[in-house]
Formats: structure tokens, sequence, C-alpha cells
């Protein structure tokens, strides 16, 4: 299938590894030009790695999402150097870094950072992106949200919260982006393998009593038979593969909405 994003460009914020660099790669496979945005010093050599192996124009960027002067700065770089912006992907999350059952063993002072990452990022980088689209009058958005920000997760409340904030976001600008033919959508992943997943593992395992600890796949291998129908992981390059089709001329009727890729873990009845 051509997807048709040969020499458009895309930015993927938080594209240094995970989720992120699985859709900026796969952007790259499919011949589109790609910038990637993360505050890890080592998104350079992804990006290095990216053009070496699609032959396409490949570039990183280190910057922060909380700094909005830096994202501005970002995206006035990219529309001067390209002289285009097609796609935009937020891949950006972080947990509270605890296991969050029930919520009263979290403190309230768990909870600011991980809005300041995974809302107020995405809001800075929509906003400082958003004029470009605007004059263009087309493209897509993508907000990498979550299962949890659809069911209130118990895992881990900061971050499930966070993410239903992210979806609901996505649908205002969704609303108010239709107008100008840009889309946005959210891509909700289910059970992927993932420095944050492992995070919730551990967070999770510290609690436990000895005779209760588990391996990290010992654990998710009885999360998923329990919560994932289909009975197997997700994958970040299934992620990456239905990012590119949203953005694709394949996907131009689809906006506002929550896809999930997720074995089945979320079903609306």
């Amino acid at each position: 299938m051509d997807l048709e994003l040969r020499t458009q460009t895309a930015v993927i914020v938080g594209a240094a590894r995970g989720i992120g660099n699985a859709i900026a790669r796969e952007f790259a496979r499919e011949g589109a030009n790609v910038v990637l945005i993360d505050r890890d010093k080592t998104v350079l050599d992804a990006a290095a790695a990216l053009a070496a192996e699609y032959h396409v124009q490949a570039t990183g960027t280190v910057a922060d999402v909380v700094d909005f002067v830096a994202m501005k700065a970002c995206a006035e770089a990219i529309q001067r150097d390209r002289g285009r912006i097609d796609h935009l992907v937020y891949a950006v999350g972080i947990g509270s870094g605890k296991f969050g059952f029930p919520f009263w063993e979290l403190a309230p002072s768990d909870w600011p950072r991980v809005y300041e990452v995974n809302v107020q990022g995405a809001v800075n980088v929509v906003h400082a992106f958003t004029p470009f689209f605007l004059k263009a009058k087309s493209g897509s958005m993508l907000l990498i949200a979550s299962v949890a920000g659809q069911i209130g997760s118990q895992t881990d409340p900061p971050y499930s919260a966070s993410k239903a904030a992210l979806i609901n976001f996505m649908q205002c600008a969704a609303k108010d982006l239709a107008p100008y033919h840009v889309r946005v959508n959210a891509l909700c992943p289910g059970m992927v393998k993932t420095e944050l997943n492992q995070s919730i593992w551990a967070a999770w395992n510290r609690r436990q009593p000895d005779d209760c600890k588990q391996s990290y796949d010992d654990w998710a291998a009885e999360k998923i038979r329990k919560v994932v129908p289909l009975g197997s992981w997700q994958t970040p390059e299934e992620m990456a593969a239905m990012a590119v089709y949203l953005a694709s001329t394949h996907g131009r009727n689809i906006t506002g909405q929550c896809v999930n890729v997720d074995g089945g873990f979320v079903m609306h009845w």
C-alpha cells in the first residue's frame, strides 16, 4: 500500500527511543523526511541512523517539551529549513514512578510533574506548531495517549488522568483545526514493552512481600492473560504502522478519534 508520504515532512517529538523512535523509523521507511526532537541527546544518533538507512532527510534536535520558547524555536527552524511541516507526532510521556493503588498511597506532590510533561508538554508543542498548519491548511497531528486514559487505570492515577486530559485536548484541537483541513487524533497503546511499562512493574514489585515478587516477564504475562483478549504484547512497530496510516491520505476522514492498538484491552460496548 502506497501511503503517499514520500518527501513530506514529519516531526516526531519524543523520538530518541521507544514508540516515538519506531514512528520516526516508519515515516522514514515510507520515504518521508523526518525531524526527531527529544531532550535525550541520543536523538542525534537516532536521526543519523535513519538518514543512513533510508536515505531521507533526517535531523535530530535536543529540546525539552516543557520549554514553550524552545518548542516555538524548533517549529520556526523546521519551517524555515524544510519549507513545510506536514505531520506532527507527540510521543512524550512519563509516569509518577510509583504504584498508585490505592490512590491515597500517593501524595499530591506526585502529580504535577506528570501533568507538566504529559499534558502541558503536548499543549506547548501543539501551540508552537499550529501556526504553520493553519497557513498550510493541511496536515495531521497525532498525540500518543494510552488505554489508561480511557479506563481510569488504578496502576498510576497521575499517568491515567493525564492521558485522559490529553485525549480531551486532542478532541478540542481536532474540532478547532478541522475547518483548516488539519486532522488530530490520539493513538492509545495497550501493553507495550517500553521503559515506562517496566517502571510500572518495578514500582509494583517494590510494594510486594518477598514471596509475592515477580519477574517483569512473569508479571506482564499474568497481566496480559487477564486484560488482553488477544493474549499478546503489542509492539512499538504496530503503533508506528497505525501512526503512518493515520497520517496518510487513507486516513483523510479520521479526526478527533482515539485509535486503540491494544489487543482488545478496551472495548466500548
